[in-house]
């Protein structure tokens, strides 16, 4: 397929918004990519057009039976500069893991990331530099079919949007508050926690709610048939500092694999430093910071990248995680990642893919 997409310039520009108001999630700017699916076709007629609603049918599969993947990743400025994208090629490989698990037809890489990046060069202007500050990505997939039956879609629209943003957390990279969910599921092995699939996090939104009530700004998962191992925060993964060891959740079929978390294994191995990916229950957990031995919590997600945890709150006990401050290994980490995202520091990993 030609990598010449079909471009639309937008009549009427939007005002760029302050980047001390950016907030998440919030502002979208003036153009998005959509390519269109037909079974007997493959994927065709991609373009760039000026950002705006969406026309379907109200039988459209994706609104009644959730057939629907999506992605997220980041564009920074370097003060250089240059355009940096972090790791685009994962984000569209899962992309197509999740495209398998929901029977939506495989996007090539290579087109994927060739339009992520001709948008992103389109939009540059809206790139914001503010220190945490970023341009957010998000490329979905949805089903299209008009029809009111359990099947797989035989059209759908793949599509790019793209939000200049602050910090995911309104703290920024202090430590967040958790809270240890119990009661609902989020996921079970067999079913969809492994990939990016919206209804996941519908899923997810009853305990949110909850634990937002109780002043918890997340929620961490147990496991869906034991509700004993930890599995993932609902924005990222997780990772414990025992006695000077890393821990992390092993990867068993219901947690996504994040391209964060995988970056921090990478990371933590080129400074001789062994993440231990095992299962982990909330009860050692518990009984490390009861004898004094949890150094360290910290989640790794695109979003946020690296947010320290301060406290996780279990069955009413309350678990303090070094006195509520950022330990030194999520701080370095935090640091270098961001700083190879935005250019700061020598990219050693090849991580980076500069927009030209």
């Amino acid at each position: 397929m030609s990598l010449d997409f079909r471009f639309e310039r937008t009549s009427k520009p939007k005002q760029n918004p302050g980047q001390d108001k950016l907030g998440f999630g919030q502002y979208f700017t003036d153009h998005m990519f959509i390519m269109d699916y037909t079974e007997g076709k493959g994927w065709h007629d991609p373009r760039i057009v000026p950002y705006g609603p969406l026309s379907l049918e109200p039988s459209a599969m994706v609104f009644h039976y959730g057939q629907a993947v999506f992605e997220g990743l980041k564009a920074y400025k370097a003060s250089d500069g240059r355009v940096l994208l972090f790791r685009p090629h994962k984000n569209l490989e899962r992309l197509n893991v999740s495209n398998d698990r929901m029977c939506i037809p495989p996007v090539d890489v290579e087109l994927g990331v060739e339009a992520i990046k001709t948008l992103v060069k389109i939009e540059k202007d809206w790139i914001p530099d503010a220190p945490g500050t970023s341009l957010y990505i998000r490329p979905f997939i949805i089903a299209t079919d008009p029809y009111l039956g359990v099947r797989p879609s035989h059209t759908y629209k793949f599509i790019i949007i793209l939000s200049p943003s602050g910090p995911y957390y309104p703290s920024g990279i202090n430590p967040v508050k958790i809270y240890v969910e119990s009661q609902y599921v989020r996921a079970v092995r067999g079913g969809t926690g492994y990939v990016k699939t919206p209804g996941n996090y519908a899923a997810s939104l009853k305990a949110q709610a909850e634990a937002y009530k109780k002043g918890y700004i997340q929620v961490l998962w147990l496991d869906g048939v034991e509700k004993k191992h930890v599995e993932e925060v609902g924005s990222m993964n997780v990772f414990f500092k025992i006695d000077g060891e890393v821990i992390t959740p092993c990867l068993d079929g219901s947690i996504l694999p994040g391209i964060t978390r995988s970056s921090v294994i990478e990371m933590l191995k080129s400074w001789g430093i062994e993440a231990k990916e095992r299962k982990i229950s909330i009860q050692e957990v518990y009984e490390a910071h009861r004898d004094g031995r949890l150094e360290e919590v910290f989640g790794a997600g695109t979003a946020a990248v690296i947010s320290p945890v301060g406290e996780l709150c279990w069955d009413g006990n309350v678990i303090a995680i070094n006195e509520g401050k950022i330990g030194p290994l999520s701080m370095k980490l935090y640091e270098t990642i961001t700083g190879i995202q935005t250019g700061k520091l020598p990219d050693t990993m090849g991580w980076t893919v500069e927009v030209k």
